[in-house]
């Protein structure tokens, strides 16, 4: 299911209510309602997690590379298919929530996201090296496809023991780990194109069943495939 986090930007936070719940509004005498135009979107996936206790724990826990925000907490947002949800000080309450109204930043690149055994889904990863590293869990190794797109792996995957996740090229190689899907400019990453990424949700669009004895008998990727 698809999951978005949004939390308060302190530049915006006129009535500094960022890690404030609804019980402490009171008090204070400040407006209960949730104003979305002071949210950031933090985060924009799927994941397995549906209820926002379990999203809780989930990112407070072994997180998301994905997510660009800090731990969840009081007064962050959380949208699922079923409404959004107030982070209060105990539980979460639902709340109405215009996320046409929120901001997030300039810099993202729409890529296809690729986890070992799940479905591709389409993402937006901040365009800055540490981000891009975060998204793969380590250092980025590109792949370069023939039709200006690149796939981005993590170049010590193997080495990590991380899990088999997709067959590329002829086949014959395995990358390792989760990767992403993203354009190529020829002197840098770009977003996808509804094209490309229709192209490569098709193309990944199946798990695969690949044992850790195949990794381990990979040796490394092939720099450069037809796709």
């Amino acid at each position: 299911m698809r999951v978005k986090i949004y939390q308060i930007n302190m530049d915006r936070d006129a009535d500094n209510v960022k890690f404030m719940g609804t019980d402490a509004r009171k008090s204070l005498h400040l407006n209960e309602k949730i104003d979305p135009s002071i949210y950031d979107e933090v985060f924009n996936a799927e994941i397995k997690e549906t209820d926002p206790e379990a999203i809780y724990r989930r990112f407070n826990t072994e997180g998301h590379p994905l997510h660009r925000g800090h731990s969840l907490s009081v007064s962050d947002v959380v949208v699922t298919d079923q409404g959004a949800y107030f982070c209060d000080s105990i539980g979460f309450k639902e709340i109405p929530f215009d996320e046409s109204k929120t901001q997030k930043p300039e810099n993202l690149m729409r890529v296809v996201y690729v986890e070992p055994g799940e479905k591709p889904y389409t993402a937006e990863i901040l365009h800055t090296l540490q981000a891009e590293q975060k998204a793969v869990g380590g250092l980025i190794e590109p792949i370069y496809n023939e039709d200006d797109t690149i796939l981005v792996g993590n170049e010590e995957s193997k080495l990590m023991g991380m899990q088999g996740n997709r067959r590329i090229g002829d086949g014959s190689s395995i990358i390792a780990g989760p990767f992403f899907v993203c354009g190529d400019t020829g002197e840098d990453f770009r977003s996808l194109t509804d094209a490309e990424v229709d192209k490569y949700m098709q193309r990944f669009a199946e798990p695969e069943d690949i044992t850790d004895e195949e990794v381990q008998r990979d040796t490394g990727f092939a720099f450069f495939f037809g796709m």
